[in-house]
């Protein structure tokens, strides 16, 4: 994914927290997991920057949204499998970008509850469909 996509991303999400009236961090990584773009918005909570962050680096390398793991833990059996696998984040709010069919990064957002991540960084991923 390149810069101006990423800020693209970044800015839909924005625009989405906005509205909702959050204070949020946004990430946005390659398909290797390292950071393109990164915002905080003024008044987030300081542990949002690492795991806005986490959750997109979580998205890409499982190739999943982390709302998936999440609900596969909180099916319990098989699913606590998560809790063991380094990188991880079975919290929503991180999702792979898609274009063309091919993962190209992935968005991560945090700042609000995860059902409220999700959606900001719902937001930023539809921006590149």
């Amino acid at each position: 994914i390149d810069l101006q996509t990423s800020k693209k991303v970044v800015a839909m999400s924005v625009e989405q927290a906005r509205k909702m009236n959050l204070r949020m961090a946004i990430a946005v990584v390659d398909v290797s997991g390292d950071l393109v773009y990164f915002e905080k918005m003024d008044g987030t909570q300081v542990a949002s920057v690492a795991i806005a962050q986490d959750k997109a680096r979580s998205a890409v390398r499982f190739k999943r949204p982390t709302r998936a793991m999440q609900d596969v833990l909180a099916a319990g059996g098989a699913g606590v499998r998560f809790l063991a696998l380094q990188g991880a984040v079975p919290v929503e709010g991180g999702l792979p970008l898609v274009i063309g069919g091919k993962i190209v990064g992935a968005v991560g957002a945090s700042g609000g509850t995860s059902e409220q991540d999700g959606q900001v960084a719902k937001a930023g991923a539809d921006s590149v469909k």
